[in-house]
């Protein structure tokens, strides 16, 4: 080989190996200097028992176990509601929501017919990051009000695209809703799909919502790959009625439920190969979980609570205790974590790891869960509220959950009672709530029921935003 040729060889050698390192160089200084991206996938009416890394026997979700294996895995993860609508505004604002009135009585969602939704004076995760500089996008669900005023636009998301709702409302009055749950079609429901504040699709299609919904997540990481950024995926399912694309259906062992279940966990894929695909994985934090527990009345339509007592619509265990977990390879500290934390705990900590300011003019019911994540301290959480609308159902403060009233364990119809004696329940020792320790602590029970007033002498009361309905001229 002559000698000038040697040389432009050896050139070229060394500058793709100066390029190489100069590559993973600047991936290291991504993931050490620059402020990382958020994804927060949200799920609706997903059990604790529904993947397969949190004990389901029959549902594969081999995503969701690598990002579990990777990351840290929490085992006591609640969030604050136990139906949609609250639980979504308190994710968002870090707030319960008998706070700011996404609570109610008559009504414990939001309808079609709604003329209300969560206020705008709310300062929620995308108007803190967007002050800190974020690109910001809504991506399924909402739940939080469908007319203009109180759309995803109107608090702080840069884009918007999804059901408004639930997936289930602007049903053909004339189709009995379980068998419209059960023998599922497009028609029968008139969802709308939205584009910002546009109807695009009416009704939606909802067989293929789960893969658009990625689809427009992982355009989203693309396009914004220059710019830190904040993704909010809220899956529509696998809330009644269940769809799944026809890649998916019938390929799972839990009939069409283990289908959504698994093309969720394909989403769930795709999300972090996008991620990968841009060199930004090691500079994201990636949640997931479930906006409340299964909902037991459609039977094996719905989903499952696991070892949990109660579902969706009850504060036992069931309906509120969640799937959760945590990933950001290099920045999260792989565990299994068994004390609390909380959606609610979102705001503060992602403000806290995006170096943004948390708002200090109202009250705060979350914790920041940085040291948790970063280095498996303790978590900040010592104790959770469970209400049921505006009444305080339970409290549970370290190991121990008292409660005060009881309900249907199923959660539809509602039976909503006073004890006639206080339950307690060890759940470190018990988390299906099997064995009421009452008789043996009456002075835990004293102190719970303190604790308990003292927390609820800081609620004003709130009127509810949930109850007013929309006037037909």
């Amino acid at each position: 080989m002559p000698h000038k040729l040697k040389q432009t060889y050896l050139f070229l050698a060394l500058a793709a190996f100066f390029l190489e390192v100069a590559g993973a160089e600047q991936v290291r200084a991504q993931a050490t200097s620059s402020k990382p991206n958020f994804v927060v996938i949200f799920t609706d009416d997903l059990g604790y028992g529904d993947l397969s890394c949190y004990g389901n026997p029959t549902i594969k979700t081999p995503n969701l176990d690598k990002m579990a294996a990777e990351g840290q895995k929490w085992t006591s993860f609640y969030v604050a509601a136990n139906v949609c609508t609250p639980s979504r505004a308190a994710l968002l604002t870090g707030r319960l929501p008998v706070r700011n009135g996404m609570e109610g009585e008559k009504r414990r969602v939001l309808f079609p017919d709604s003329d209300g939704g969560l206020p705008t004076q709310e300062k929620t995760i995308p108007k803190i990051l967007k002050e800190a500089g974020y690109s910001t996008a809504a991506i399924g669900k909402w739940h939080l009000g469908h007319l203009k005023p109180y759309l995803p636009t109107s608090h702080g998301f840069d884009s918007y695209y999804g059901i408004p709702y639930s997936n289930d409302m602007d049903r053909n009055p004339a189709i009995n809703a379980i068998e419209a749950a059960i023998n599922p079609k497009i028609e029968t429901y008139q969802v709308p799909l939205m584009r910002n504040t546009a109807v695009v699709e009416k009704p939606a299609d909802q067989n293929t919502i789960t893969k658009r919904y990625t689809q427009e997540a992982v355009k989203f990481i693309s396009a914004n790959k220059q710019k830190p950024f904040f993704l909010y995926l809220a899956h529509s399912l696998p809330h009644i009625p269940l769809f799944a694309s026809p890649e998916f259906r019938g390929k799972s062992d839990r009939g069409l439920y283990g289908d959504v279940i698994e093309e969720i966990d394909w989403s769930v894929g795709q999300i972090l190969n996008a991620l990968k695909k841009e060199s930004l994985d090691k500079n994201t934090y990636v949640v997931f979980t479930s906006d409340n527990g299964p909902w037991a009345l459609y039977k094996e339509q719905g989903g499952s609570a696991g070892s949990l007592y109660g579902n969706k619509g009850t504060s036992y265990e069931g309906g509120v205790r969640v799937p959760a977990i945590f990933w950001a390879p290099g920045r999260i500290k792989p565990a299994i974590i068994t004390q609390m934390g909380s959606t609610l705990d979102l705001l503060p900590t992602l403000s806290k790891l995006a170096g943004a300011k948390v708002p200090t003019d109202r009250t705060l019911d979350g914790y920041d869960l940085t040291p948790v994540l970063r280095e498996e301290k303790a978590s900040p959480r010592k104790e959770m509220f469970y209400y049921h609308g505006s009444k305080l159902f339970a409290v549970r403060k370290g190991d121990y959950k008292l409660y005060f009233l009881k309900n249907n364990p199923i959660g539809y119809p509602e039976k909503i009672e006073k004890l006639e004696a206080y339950q307690l329940f060890n759940l470190q020792q018990d988390p299906s709530e099997k064995y009421d320790v009452a008789a043996n602590h009456p002075d835990i029970i004293k102190d719970l029921e303190a604790f308990a007033q003292k927390h609820q002498a800081t609620v004003e009361p709130v009127k509810s935003n949930l109850d007013k309905v929309i006037v037909q001229n």
